[in-house]
């Protein structure tokens, strides 16, 4: 027997344990060199196992282990060859018997039944005036007639016999008085609970959530945009859009745009923080965009926004959004980012206080669209508001920096031909 033993790969230099979240082939099936065994679930992403030989597969770790860098996942048997089936003895047939059937009694034949017809116990036209007119019925009485059939002597007859008493129909019971209805718990209320260990994605985002909580000095600075002059501008040029780039201009390229523009100007919005005393600053704007998925928030970043068309930002968006949701992101796919954008609107939030991707040092939250009145030169008018949030790690950036961040891509967002200029 050859034994070929299935390792936890090394996956990511970050990347020190993974869990086992689902067997893909069961104990005891044959695999094929490089097919997919069973899928690990890492801080970052969900990566399938590949089988490193043919034969037959033998597990050794449970589904939701969590398992180290080079544990032991499963054994496969290169001694299996397909199709190969273990011989089982077949139980030889059994020859029925030719056995004779038994004699059985034959029963004795029953007189033949007295003919019958149509005539059986009705009445004729005479006999069933009388029987109506005396109250009774033909089932009553007996037809002398031919076949049965009740002839007027027979009414007569049965007309002058006297009438048997009718017995006194029995009193309807009382009814009974309506049991209690006796409220039930458990016939209305579930007090059924579940323990269920969290993927590792969930424990990863928890870890990350309270480390940022806990070791970042963040405040947020808030603010509001008009979003007027980018609705009318999306209304006037989305169809010749669609028509050259066969996508939709949305809000999310506008906010990452005028955010990556911003970045540029302003580097130390742009920065993070390495150990104690330094700081890393970039010349790019890597935006990471916040995607809900059944397993949790993903945040994989769009390189260069700062580069990029408004088109290739979306196709982006969408390419990377529609892998989230598959669960098919790849860890370079999910690596960097130097500046975070998350969208709370698309579930109704109004405000909110984003907390930091760390080791980024700041993060926007854009809110839902709603009318509300403002005052616009000198009057009250009903404009689309929308609520920015700034979260910002103190330690690297200044109060006033957040500020006059928030401030500007606000005014590029009121202004967006700027923003498409480069003004």
């Amino acid at each position: 027997m050859s034994i070929v033993e299935m390792r936890v790969p090394t996956i990511g230099e970050s990347i020190t344990e993974v869990t086992l979240s689902q067997w893909l082939k069961a104990d005891g099936d044959y695999v094929e060199l490089d097919e997919p065994i069973c899928e690990f679930e890492s801080d970052k992403a969900t990566l399938e196992f590949p089988a490193e030989a043919a034969g037959k597969i033998i597990h050794v770790a449970k589904e939701d282990d969590d398992l180290e860098i080079g544990a032991l996942v499963a054994k496969i048997d290169t001694s299996v060859t397909a199709g190969a089936e273990a011989s089982t003895p077949t139980a030889p047939a059994t020859t029925a018997e030719s056995t004779p059937p038994a004699t059985e009694p034959v029963a004795a034949q029953e007189p033949a039944p007295a003919t019958t017809s149509y005539a059986t116990g009705h009445p004729s036209p005479a006999a069933g005036k009388i029987l109506q007119e005396n109250g009774i019925r033909p089932e009553e009485v007996q037809g002398s007639g031919r076949d049965g059939r009740i002839t007027k002597a027979d009414a007569l007859e049965a007309a002058a016999r006297p009438a048997a008493p009718t017995p006194a129909a029995p009193a309807p019971p009382a009814p009974e008085a309506p049991a209690p209805v006796v409220s039930s718990p458990s016939a209305h209320f579930s007090r059924n609970s579940e323990r269920k260990k969290m993927s590792r994605m969930r424990r990863t985002i928890a870890r990350r959530l309270v480390s940022a909580k806990n070791g970042t000095a963040m405040l947020t600075t808030f603010n509001e945009v008009d979003l007027s002059a980018i609705m009318a501008l999306r209304k006037k040029y989305q169809e010749r859009f669609v028509e050259k780039y066969g996508i939709k201009l949305g809000f999310m390229s506008l906010f990452a745009k005028a955010c990556a523009k911003i970045l540029m100007e302003m580097p130390e919005v742009n920065a993070q923080l390495e150990g104690e005393d330094y700081l890393v600053y970039h010349d790019y704007a890597d935006i990471s965009i916040a995607i809900s998925t059944p397993n949790g928030l993903v945040v994989p970043p769009v390189h260069n926004v700062e580069s990029l068309g408004f088109h290739e930002i979306e196709y982006k968006i969408k390419e990377l959004a529609g892998k989230a949701r598959n669960g098919t992101l790849s860890l370079e796919e999910m690596s960097g980012g130097t500046f975070t954008i998350t969208n709370g609107g698309v579930f109704g939030s109004m405000m909110s206080t984003p907390i930091l991707n760390e080791p980024q040092s700041a993060i926007l939250g854009m809110h839902t669209i709603q009318q509300r009145p403002v005052a616009v030169a000198g009057q009250v008018e009903i404009r689309p508001m929308l609520y920015l949030a700034l979260s910002y790690d103190h330690r690297v950036i200044d109060g006033s920096s957040s500020v006059t961040f928030l401030v500007k891509v606000k005014k590029l967002l009121e202004d967006p031909v700027s923003l498409l200029l480069d003004l």
